[in-house]
């Protein structure tokens, strides 16, 4: 039988798709592919553009000078355009973060298609050869920890830091860093490995991969954000010798200025806020505090079952709190020394100070014990007994009778509820201390007056304090033996 052209035709295409289909089901899953698919990345560098602030900006001149190296795509990225709009160069891609109900969602991680990408920081200029230097020097280190590699921008050399991010203490700590192998030793002509950097402006490199693997990738102060995230991962980044230029601006006007360290400020409360963040430590023993104030609520809700809600999450008391507590504490433990009233630590408060000498760090109140037939020596709670009414007194702090029964509560603030327990006690006819009110607390026992008998004193949030006269024992007969060497969470059964 004689085959036509197109029955050839036909015929060849139907074994070509069968060839295909067996290979695909034949082959393992190790073998390559039949046909030949990029796997990675293309090489190169994407420079991405996303700190910059107020309305006098560099955004264009940056943008046209990284955009004119070639084979390097430019990608800006904010939440919302820039406003007054910016004109940018032809092939510069803009990528809005904030998401609108009539466009798709932002997908960052589609718009990078190169193996590395590098933050440029607003007013610096390309170097020709540095990114790929920066590129190859990620690539070549044998140190496994460096993820990322940095080079400063203009005349100042940008410092390394040691950082230590402790999420249970809601604490950044950093550190002039002090290993042998990691000082830069004032030697501006080699790199070094940094646990930080400063906040001198900085490009940073880092390959595709391990940016979109954080879960914050893109969120600005983009330098202070990769840090944080890359010290609980144990990354290391290189501060290489070379910098890129920065050539002199016209001094901003002082309302745009203005506008520019508020908006950089803002975005790095809305950070640290996003990490759940509350302290810095910083290198010099300055701190920044990042939580609640006298003016502010506290930093947790209503507590249920003894247990807070930051304990569910793996969190200690946010330091905000613990300071606020501390400061709360010495006023009130003063106004009751000065006013004559016989009184003493109780429950964990006491716990705490035999232990640590402070609070518990997973504590959110202080418990103080004082003589029922005291009271009306203070001032404060002579008031609110008179009243029935609550009082601030000149130092703003907020005295109450508690709600929840016979006993006093001083609040740090009207504002903030964080507060110290003032439980009256009487003898009885046994020689007990008992009160009126009992919240059925393991630890809500009567005890001996003679532990009152005389006072004692104890290190307490930096300050000396009443307490029994053996606190051990006093500590051992309400949480049973060993309290003091066996740490335990309020309900741990929760």
């Amino acid at each position: 039988m004689r085959i036509t052209p197109c029955q050839a035709a036909l015929a060849a295409a139907i074994a070509l798709n069968l060839l295909l289909l067996l290979c695909s089901r034949l082959s393992p899953a190790s073998s390559p592919p039949c046909r030949d698919v990029p796997k990675t990345s293309p090489k190169g560098v994407t420079v991405i553009l996303r700190d910059f602030y107020g309305p006098e900006h560099d955004l264009a001149a940056t943008s046209r000078s990284f955009s004119s190296l070639p084979g390097v795509p430019v990608l800006v990225v904010a939440e919302a355009p820039p406003y007054p709009p910016v004109p940018l160069p032809a092939g510069v891609t803009v990528l809005w973060l904030r998401p609108e109900p009539h466009r798709p969602p932002p997908r960052p991680e589609l718009a990078v298609v190169t193996r590395h990408v590098a933050f440029v920081p607003d007013g610096a200029r390309a170097a020709p050869g540095l990114l790929r230097h920066m590129r190859d020097a990620l690539e070549s280190t044998r140190d496994a920890a460096v993820k990322m590699v940095a080079a400063g921008v203009g005349k100042r050399r940008p410092k390394c830091l040691g950082l230590e991010v402790d999420i249970k203490a809601w604490t950044a700590r950093y550190s002039h860093q002090d290993d042998q192998n990691d000082q830069n030793d004032q030697n501006e002509h080699r790199a070094v490995r940094c646990g930080a950097l400063d906040e001198t402006p900085v490009v940073l490199l880092l390959r595709t991969r391990d940016l979109f693997s954080l879960p914050f990738p893109l969120t600005s102060p983009v330098v202070t954000s990769l840090s944080l995230q890359a010290s609980l991962r144990g990354w290391r980044l290189l501060l290489l010798p070379s910098s890129f230029p920065s050539p002199p601006r016209l001094p901003p006007s002082p309302r745009s200025l203005w506008k520019a360290q508020n908006e950089l400020e803002k975005a790095r409360k809305n950070l640290l806020e996003l990490f759940g963040l509350k302290l810095e430590l910083l290198p010099d023993g300055r701190r920044r505090w990042h939580g609640c104030t006298k003016e502010t609520p506290r930093c947790f809700g209503t507590i249920h079952a003894q247990t807070p809600q930051y304990l569910l999450s793996g969190r200690w008391t946010p330091p905000c709190c613990l300071q606020a507590l501390r400061i709360t504490a010495r006023h009130v433990l003063d106004q009751l020394e000065s006013s004559g009233i016989r009184h003493w630590l109780e429950g964990g408060s006491l716990l705490g100070a035999v232990r640590l000498g402070d609070i518990i760090p997973w504590d959110y109140d202080v418990d103080v014990g004082l003589y029922l037939e005291d009271v009306p020596k203070c001032p404060w709670l002579a008031a609110v007994v008179a009243t029935g009414q609550p009082v601030e007194d000149p130092e703003g702090f907020y005295w109450e009778k508690a709600a929840e029964g016979e006993f006093f509560r001083v609040h740090f603030s009207r504002a903030n509820r964080l507060h110290v327990d003032l439980w009256p006690f009487r003898p009885d006819a046994r020689g007990m201390m008992t009160k009126e009110t009992w919240l059925g607390h393991p630890q809500d026992v009567e005890f001996p007056r003679s532990f009152l008998e005389p006072l004692g004193s104890v290190l307490f949030a930096g300050a000396a304090a009443r307490a029994p006269n053996r606190p051990r024992q006093f500590l051992e007969l309400k949480f049973g033996p060993g309290a003091v060497e066996r740490p335990q969470y309020p309900n741990p059964g929760v």
